[in-house]
């Protein structure tokens, strides 16, 4: 069995047609975000570190990971460009999942466990609800969690920083920007807390 001691890149719902109602405050916000996650997927890929796409099925219970990118990249979706920029490359994985978590019934955790990783690097959007959840559940599974300010997206600029607040507060992520420091980079550990406080 493989020490966990490696770092992965999760790239949540950014594989995403953005053609929702009031989507456009996430399309504004979710482009800057995706030149900053184009860069990380870049670096963690010549690393050797890998790159996970975590991505909605959309209810579409029949498609497949690549119908869902043919489909977000049409010209016709509002975020066609924030899909075509951050399309996955060979050698990257997915996993489909149902709901807001990247853990709820899907085989994420399996993956995880065959790559050998306890560090997440997560971005992508929306930062308040599927980033924020997979976060959740990512701490309570063990995981060391790393969400880069600059790597990630919501409706308004105040959900995305109550969002990463919490995270910071709640769960002792690191959510300093990826041009303040490598998130992709194995340090010393701090111990994981074993209770909550009251």
């Amino acid at each position: 069995m493989r020490t966990k001691r490696g770092v992965a890149l999760l790239l949540i719902d950014v594989i995403n047609g953005f053609d929702f109602e009031g989507s456009e405050g996430l399309v504004a916000a979710a482009i800057p975000a995706a030149l900053c996650i184009e860069a990380l997927a870049r670096r963690a890929r010549r690393l050797g570190v890998p790159v996970v796409y975590v991505n909605d099925n959309f209810g579409q219970w029949r498609s497949n990971f690549e119908a869902t990118v043919q489909e977000c990249t049409k010209r016709t979706q509002p975020g066609h460009a924030v899909v075509a920029r951050l399309r996955p490359r060979r050698g990257d994985y997915f996993v489909l999942k149902p709901r807001h978590s990247g853990f709820f019934y899907t085989p994420l955790p399996l993956l995880l466990e065959h790559l050998g990783v306890d560090t997440l690097v997560l971005t992508g959007f929306a930062t308040n609800l599927c980033v924020l959840f997979t976060a959740n559940d990512a701490h309570m599974l063990g995981y060391h969690v790393r969400i880069p300010a600059d790597c990630t997206a919501s409706n308004t600029a105040g959900l995305t920083r109550a969002a990463l607040a919490q995270v910071r507060e709640a769960l002792r992520a690191d959510v300093r920007s990826s041009k303040e420091w490598d998130p992709l980079a194995i340090g010393p550990r701090r111990k994981k807390p074993t209770g909550h406080a009251l």
